[in-house]
């Protein structure tokens, strides 16, 4: 059996990334915060007992992660676009 990788997030880590994220609208790059919160801090977890504060780099984690564009679709020229965008943001 062959296994392939399904390359469904790639994501970034960056404390400014909502200053990443604003430039790469502004170049019509798609992003998304597919985690805005630690799973501790979600509803549905309540029941576990964890607060805010009790996983530091979890909430680090939520804070800083962004989703870049990828899908089996997107071309070798729209790869390299993204791929520039996010380079020049932290030259």
């Amino acid at each position: 059996m062959t296994q392939h990788h399904v390359y469904y997030v790639c994501a970034i880590r960056t404390p400014d990334r909502a200053d990443l994220r604003e430039q790469l609208t502004t170049r019509e790059i798609e992003t998304a915060i597919y985690y805005p919160l630690g799973l501790h801090e979600q509803k549905c977890f309540a029941y576990l007992g964890y607060k805010k504060g009790d996983l530091p780099e979890t909430e680090k984690a939520a804070r800083e992660t962004l989703a870049l564009p990828i899908y089996p679709e997107i071309s070798r020229e729209a790869q390299s676009f993204v791929v520039k965008s996010v380079a020049e943001f932290f030259q």
